[in-house]
């Protein structure tokens, strides 16, 4: 069973390209001027980090609010981090805030996740002992 805490986190570092774009537009059939890395292409990010490192394996993604702060630039390293805020082992609901800055710190976009996993109980059991 998976241990979680208040404050744990988990990042990722990725450079979206001109090609990333492109192959985007052609999935999407968004051809709309971007000026910069679109919003979809960074909650994917915040997707792949609760699906694969926090909460992890069988996560189901409820709900994602973001707020876009300024554009993400093409070519830019871009780090997505999330921060457990609030554990609900009696619901197996995680809550989650959701951030990505560019290289040099500035935030691009900002917001919040729901997730549903399954495996809380042991959250449930330290929670009444602490």
């Amino acid at each position: 069973m998976r241990e979680f805490a208040l404050g744990q986190q988990a990042s990722l570092t990725r450079t979206f390209t001109a090609a990333d774009l492109a192959a985007y537009r052609a999935l999407t059939g968004d051809t709309s001027p971007q000026p910069g890395v679109p919003g979809p292409l960074l909650g994917g990010l915040f997707s792949q980090l609760l699906g694969t490192r926090l909460p992890g394996r069988g996560t189901n993604w409820l709900k994602q609010a973001l707020t876009f702060d300024r554009p993400a630039a093409l070519d830019e390293a871009l780090t997505a981090t999330v921060t457990i805020t609030r554990l609900r082992p009696e619901k197996h609901l995680v809550n989650l805030r959701t951030i990505c800055a560019d290289a040099a710190g500035e935030i691009v976009c900002d917001g919040e996740a729901l997730v549903l996993v399954r495996d809380l109980e042991n959250v449930a059991e330290e929670e009444e002992e602490g």
